[in-house]
């Protein structure tokens, strides 16, 4: 008797009123949890009156719930910018692109009268169709440049798919940036340079009659302002974090063993290459910023460079740096200053800090390895992360992030994210390089299991901050 009660009872739920009894129901539940995330439609007015086009000329139009955007020639870059402004907010998107077009989204950005005529700044989600495959990234709009390209999350470059529309993600919460493209993380930045502004779609400018007429697509747009820390997307991934806070650690950075390896305020931890003490001249500090002062433009003739008083092995080493027109300085690691007290700098590896336009040292050496962020007189810099000729200098005047890793003999130079030197310390190769240079004469040079770090003064300004380090 149970069993044909039971078999009663499932006869009952499958009959039609009930099916659609149940599946009101879960509807019902799902739309009620949809009204709790407050997701607002930015594409609702058919007629965009909520938007206003900037800079360019490049057509948008709305059809069938989809925002296009064709390109043009003879126009600068367009943006469809909202004329409502965000701080903290949630925002979802697809985007189609034709390929070879160039593309962005807009956030916390800016059109300002005082700021280039009004040229649209700030921070942009790339893009894109290149084989760069830095969609996904985040750059900073006619300001900064490159914040967060994808050169050190090789899974996030693989995440956009020419051809096939894209669902895109991005968190804005504090000072904390993530996006996502096809559910996989490819920006992890920290920033707070600008806390809120609006959100634009762009149309790239084009620079050959080929590329005009080309479109790019965007649908399903929706923000959310409230309740962000509960729905933050938790992908598969972790993209790797990069902070451009000054003078502070981000939790991440404290998590990984990362610590200042410059207070901001004083000398503690430095001491002069050539001296027991830190320099009395040629070294100021202010307002978080290590600079050295401009003399005669000779090695080591004024303040004298500085080094750590600790000696590293295996490291991290992650610092800032911003050169006058034509100035010349380095970071030195594996130094030894006893080897050499006499004229000129100490003797170690050293990271080529340079003004390339303006200094003749640029043009001195072989094949350009005594330009910015070389292996100095040794490897030239290169773009090793996606075989473009550029190095992601940002330029003279403005701060640029320098970062050295070692592991063993393994060693590679960052110049702003983009790998540009690599080599083994150990190999052969190596010895034959410095066997053909300046560093011939010192026996074993940068193949010391050890040294200090070293600043270097070279009569020229250059200016450091946000000096970390982690020890592997």
């Amino acid at each position: 008797m149970g069993r044909l009660k039971y078999k009663n009872q499932l006869k009952n739920f499958f009959k039609p009123a009930t099916v659609l009894f149940f599946l009101l129901t879960v509807c019902s539940t799902y739309s009620l949890l949809g009204q709790n995330m407050q997701w607002e439609n930015l594409l609702s007015d058919p007629n965009l009156n909520n938007f206003v086009r900037l800079n360019g000329t490049a057509d948008f139009r709305l059809e069938n719930g989809i925002l296009i955007g064709t390109s043009k020639s003879n126009t600068p870059n367009t943006f469809l910018a909202t004329k409502k402004v965000y701080g903290d907010f949630i925002l979802e998107f697809e985007v189609l692109v034709d390929y070879g077009l160039n593309s962005g989204v807009q956030f916390r950005s800016e059109s300002l009268k005082s700021y280039l005529n009004g040229r649209v700044h700030g921070y942009q989600c790339e893009i894109e169709t290149s084989s760069r495959k830095w969609a996904g990234g985040i750059y900073d709009e006619a300001r900064r440049g490159w914040l967060y390209p994808l050169t050190r999350n090789p899974e996030g470059q693989e995440a956009f798919i020419n051809g096939a529309w894209n669902r895109y993600r991005i968190e804005a919460i504090g000072s904390t940036i993530k996006s996502f493209v096809n559910g996989i993380e490819t920006s992890n930045l920290v920033d707070d340079k600008t806390p809120e502004g609006f959100i634009a779609f762009q149309v790239h400018s084009i620079s050959s009659p080929e590329e005009e007429g080309k479109q790019v697509r965007w649908r399903n747009v929706r923000i959310m302002t409230s309740q962000l820390q509960e729905n933050l997307l938790i992908s598969k991934n972790k993209a790797p974090q990069i902070s451009y806070l000054d003078g502070a650690l981000t939790q991440e950075e404290k998590r990984l063993g990362f610590r200042m390896l410059w207070d901001g305020k004083t000398t503690q931890g430095w001491r002069g290459a050539k001296q027991k003490q830190f320099p009395s001249q040629g070294w100021h500090i202010e307002d978080g910023v290590l600079k050295v002062e401009a003399s005669n433009g000779g090695e080591s003739t004024n303040g004298g460079d500085i080094v750590t008083l600790e000696s590293f092995r295996n490291f991290e080493l992650s610092l800032d740096f911003l050169i006058t027109k034509g100035a010349n300085s380095g970071i030195k690691y594996f130094v030894k200053p006893g080897l050499n007290l006499g004229e000129g700098s100490a003797i170690g590896l050293e990271f080529q800090i340079l003004d390339d336009e303006n200094h003749p040292d640029a043009k001195l050496g072989k094949n350009g390895n005594r330009t910015v962020g070389s292996l100095y007189d040794l490897i030239r810099a290169e773009n090793k992360s996606t075989g473009a000729r550029g190095k992601n200098f940002k330029g003279v005047g403005q701060w640029n992030n320098a970062r050295i890793v070692v592991r063993g003999g393994k060693v590679q130079h960052w110049l702003n994210h983009v790998k540009v030197v690599e080599y083994d310390r150990f190999s052969q190769i190596f010895e034959a390089l410095v066997e053909k240079s300046k560093y011939e004469k010192w026996e074993q040079f940068g193949q010391w299991p050890e040294g200090v770090l070293l600043l270097q003064d070279h009569g020229d300004e250059v200016s450091f901050k946000n000096i970390k380090i982690r020890e592997f």
